[in-house]
């Protein structure tokens, strides 16, 4: 893991971009709260889907 924070937050936010790559966006402690989270981006337009990932990436932002 990066670091503790992001070892605490293992629900991330993937945006699927048309050129078929997969940016994370935002990780969260709890599914509810990504998937609150993914809805208020999905309104904004895009493509967003929240996954489990045990071993995080650096967040694009």
């Amino acid at each position: 893991m990066n670091n503790y924070r992001d070892g605490i937050r293992p629900w991330a936010i993937f945006q699927y971009t048309p050129g078929g790559e997969n940016v994370c966006v935002a990780r969260l402690r709890t599914r509810s709260d990504a998937d609150a989270y993914a809805s208020l981006l999905r309104q904004g337009g895009g493509s967003y889907q929240v996954l489990f990932d045990r071993q995080p990436q650096e967040v694009q932002g």
